[in-house]
């Protein structure tokens, strides 16, 4: 039997988005199957390299200062001093408050600078004050704002308010590239992560990322293949590319490779790039790191051959 599919007709064309309705079962067994893909001794080099340069390297405590940002940006330009074949990361990601040192630290390189903004983690608070909160981080020189769908608007049903909101959001970054965070732990089903999902691109997000890192239940397989076939889609109807960001529980290379596969299999190799695709989780990169030092010497190096963030 055909499962109905929905729309969601927001948008500056006014076009009807049909989205498809997720089959769990099939979902999950797919994403189960992606799991079981190797990598290739000689590709893993590669895949190890393509891992940090669509990386975020993030801190966002309550206890970072201007120093903590400096050496955070000292890592993401020179993951390892020792080895200059090792790329830099795609961005660090901090508060507004850490913008202008992270951008100081980062001038002259490719790193990009992100920040979270717009009453994160929760979303909530007024859309004036969100909007003058991505405003002050983009003036302070962020690339990239990270803020967190409404969820409580969200599941309320209130859609309209959620693009709304959205659609201010990405006004306010200006030139800077939006990130749309679904906390796809909270949303409760695969078919509202597809909705959210359509929702937020619809909106005008430049990329859509599965987690704040905040709450225990954040990214897996499934729910970014889930994301992925949304991306997919609105590609197809829209023939406008969307980037993915995967963030919250990935910490070893294993983990990272299955990412890797999941959105090569799905979108394809143009989205195996930083500009398209984005991990997150910063002690995703010692393990990494490890990894290719081990290629390099056949064994695995002690633990402090990576610096603790």
């Amino acid at each position: 039997m055909k499962m109905p599919t929905s729309t969601i007709t927001f948008g500056k064309t006014g076009s009807p988005l049909k989205v498809i309705p997720v089959d769990a079962v099939s979902l999950e067994a797919r994403a189960s199957s992606l799991a079981t893909r190797s990598i290739k001794t000689n590709s893993k080099r590669a895949a190890l390299h393509l891992t940090i340069r669509c990386m975020d390297l993030t801190t966002l405590e309550g206890a970072d200062t201007p120093e903590k940002v400096a050496s955070l940006c000292q890592k993401a330009k020179r993951p390892d001093p020792s080895n200059h074949d090792v790329p830099s990361v795609a961005a660090v990601c901090i508060y507004p408050e850490m913008v202008h040192h992270a951008v100081e630290a980062t001038a002259g390189s490719n790193v990009k600078v992100a920040s979270v903004a717009g009453a994160f983690p929760s979303g909530l608070s007024t859309i004036k004050a969100r909007t003058a909160d991505i405003a002050d981080a983009v003036k302070s020189g962020a690339d990239e704002i990270d803020i967190v769908l409404n969820r409580s608007a969200f599941l309320a049903g209130d859609e309209q308010r959620v693009f709304e909101e959205i659609v201010a959001s990405k006004d306010a970054c200006g030139e800077a590239h939006l990130k749309v965070i679904l906390e796809v732990g909270e949303l409760g089903s695969y078919d509202k992560i597809r909705q959210a999902s359509m929702l937020a691109m619809a909106a005008g997000a430049d990329f859509i990322k599965t987690s704040t890192g905040k709450i225990p239940q954040a990214s897996s397989l499934p729910r970014v293949l889930c994301m992925a076939e949304a991306v997919r889609d609105f590609a197809y109807q829209t023939n406008t590319p969307v980037g993915i960001k995967a963030a919250g529980g990935i910490r070893t290379a294993k983990q990272a490779w299955h990412y890797l596969v999941v959105i090569g299999e799905t979108l394809g190799t143009d989205w195996l790039n930083p500009e398209m695709f984005r991990i997150g989780a910063s002690s995703l990169l010692n393990d990494v790191l490890l990894q290719l030092k081990r290629l390099d010497s056949g064994s695995y190096s002690g633990p402090d051959y990576v610096t603790v963030d």
